[in-house]
């Protein structure tokens, strides 16, 4: 897989200028040294990195709020400790019955 920043020179470029505190500038600077690369090509793989986790986090965020209102719905949700053990047990490599949503008394 090619490297983030070869990624992005495959699409047109833009210019954008941004100001570093000369202590974050030496650190981006060593930091990309010690990685062999430029620090452009650093500070490149480090946005695209921050975009690609914040665009998993809105995924996450997304996947979680549409499975809370599939709880909200039905009403139907399996108890933590009825779900941790089947997990645990799972991991254990034992055999496991998958919990059963269902109603909550409230």
């Amino acid at each position: 897989m090619k490297p983030t920043y070869i990624r992005l020179m495959e699409f047109a470029m833009s210019t954008t200028t941004i100001r570093l505190p000369e202590d974050l500038k030496a650190r981006v600077a060593a930091a990309a040294e010690r990685a062999g690369t430029t620090s452009h090509s650093f500070i490149l793989d480090a946005i695209a990195e921050k975009a690609d986790q914040e665009e998993r986090r809105g995924d996450f965020n997304e996947v979680a709020e549409k499975r809370y209102a599939q709880i909200i719905a039905s009403g139907k949700t399996i108890p933590w400790a009825e779900m941790r053990g089947y997990l645990e047990d799972r991991l254990a490599g034992k055999a496991a019955k998958r919990p059963v949503a269902r109603k909550l008394a409230r």
